[in-house]
């Protein structure tokens, strides 16, 4: 089916990896669909990754029970985690629900409900990548979780083998297999948990561009246009680009940290937060190489081989989304870096910095809008937006083309935020 004129049967807003992949799925299922980003596809969130394929993250990522972790969070004496206090105020009460939401039993009703999601998250990418040429840049050869402590890495080890009900597969290394496993990793590291059934790519920006590429080929529009334009009126939604305004009966907001500015304006009343980072790149001394992506476990940062060098990501940033970046954690991890890996310059002039769209219950939010017809949602994917996105896209097509969703999406529904 071809599009004809400025009519399309559904409007995607945001080409990161959500957006894109919900226009494939939805293109693959008959519909006729436009793509509006006021940028290129992949060029915000989706670009500033670690690249992670996470089907091993099973367990969200919620708040540490250990009070003296608390206590330096809440000093800002740790790299993993950076608090902006003039911000903090107006987010208390997102962090108290996130507290609630990350004890024992909400949190194991959490990886239960994110499981289908995470399952299938390596599946839905190898499929995408087949389809667009892209596949011969997928990794299957996991991450590694390192440490430094003989404690942490032991408890570390018990934590592991409580996830046996999900099927995991991993190695647990000691100092010497790890050596053998990443030979110019130095010895400050006592040991180490390799995930195996995880996946990583050298270019995540780059991946969701070849999707955007497949999607264009397949007959799809992708126009510039900022979703501040989008109107409702009767029973179709338009948005003006730079090509002219598009009109549909259907339109999906998968804006990722800007998804509240449509949803709040119509009404929603999402407890959406972002959570920033920042990444930079290096090259290595002595032409050492780095095998696998690795997280400094009690540090809270990752390196990861990319085409443009190693990358260094950083933890969470509490902050403004449109805030003046304040890359302390950069500053903070480099040394902490250069300890397990020789690294050498950094190559660019200036960090990179994205934000992370997040839900306090720690799942995200994939489906209708209760409060207007033709409109869906998908955002609020935490810390997995580039590992769930093609499976998201999958679900969510299903649900609006009449299909029988894989996986049950009550879990995600935005009624759980109705007043």
């Amino acid at each position: 089916m071809s599009q004809t004129g400025n009519k399309s049967e559904v409007i995607v807003l945001g080409a990161g990896i959500v957006g894109v992949s919900i226009a494939l799925h939805l293109q693959q299922r008959g519909r006729t669909v436009t793509l509006v980003d006021r940028r290129g596809a992949g060029e915000e969130t989706s670009y500033g990754n670690a690249g992670l394929i996470e089907r091993s993250s099973v367990i969200p990522y919620g708040v540490p029970r250990d009070l003296s972790v608390m206590l330096r969070y809440g000093l800002n004496r740790s790299a993993d985690v950076h608090f902006d206090w003039r911000y903090l105020p107006r987010i208390a009460p997102w962090l108290w629900r996130f507290w609630r939401e990350s004890a024992p039993k909400p949190l194991a009703r959490a990886a239960n409900d994110m499981w289908p999601l995470i399952e299938r998250s390596v599946i839905e990418h190898e499929t995408l990548m087949s389809q667009a040429g892209v596949l011969p840049l997928l990794r299957k050869t996991g991450w590694i979780e390192a440490y430094r402590s003989e404690r942490t890495f032991e408890q570390a080890c018990r934590t592991a083998a409580t996830l046996h009900r999900f099927g995991l597969n991993y190695d647990v290394l000691d100092a010497k297999a790890l050596q053998q496993r990443e030979p110019h990793l130095s010895n400050v590291l006592t040991g180490a948990i390799h995930w195996l059934d995880a996946a990583t790519v050298p270019d995540p920006g780059g991946i969701v561009k070849a999707y955007a590429k497949l999607f264009t080929e397949r007959g799809g529009l992708f126009l510039c246009g900022d979703a501040h334009n989008l109107k409702q009126e009767q029973t179709r939604w338009s948005i003006a680009t730079a090509s002219g305004t598009v009109e549909a009966p259907e339109v999906v907001v998968a804006l990722g940290p800007w998804s509240d500015t449509v949803f709040r304006p119509l009404g929603y009343r999402i407890p959406l937060l972002m959570k920033r980072g920042y990444h930079v790149h290096f090259g290595t001394q002595a032409n050492a190489i780095l095998n696998h992506p690795v997280i400094d476990a009690e540090n809270g940062f990752l390196i990861a081989p990319m085409n443009q060098g190693i990358r260094l990501t950083t933890g969470i940033e509490f902050s403004r989304r449109d805030s003046r970046p304040t890359p302390v954690q950069l500053d903070r991890t480099e040394p902490l870096a250069r300890e397990i890996l020789p690294l050498a310059h950094r190559i660019e002039a200036a960090p990179w910095m994205g934000s992370r769209p997040c839900l306090p219950d720690m799942r995200p939010a994939i489906g209708r809008g209760w409060r207007h017809k033709g409109l869906w949602f998908a955002f609020g994917h935490n810390h997995h937006g580039f590992t769930l996105g093609p499976v998201t896209g999958r679900l969510l097509a299903e649900m609006m083309t009449g299909d029988t969703p894989f996986t049950d999406p009550a879990p995600y529904a935005l009624q759980r935020f109705a007043p």
